[in-house]
């Protein structure tokens, strides 16, 4: 998910697409534990993605204040 991407999207929306990534994410790490993922640059990049996520979130709740 791009930057921009997540911009458009409210606080809300953020909030709910945080813990959809984690969920995911935790879902993957299983996943790759038991037979190994195709692709295992996927978990680090939904790692980046989670974290575009939080920055955006932090800031917005920094701006606010």
């Amino acid at each position: 998910m791009k930057i921009k991407e997540i911009k458009e999207l409210s606080t809300k929306e953020i909030e709910e697409r945080i813990d959809a990534e984690k969920m995911s994410l935790d879902q993957k790490k299983i996943n790759h534990s038991i037979s190994p993922l195709d692709n295992p640059s996927q978990i680090k990049e939904q790692r980046k993605t989670i974290a575009r996520l939080l920055t955006e979130l932090h800031q917005r709740k920094q701006n606010n204040n």
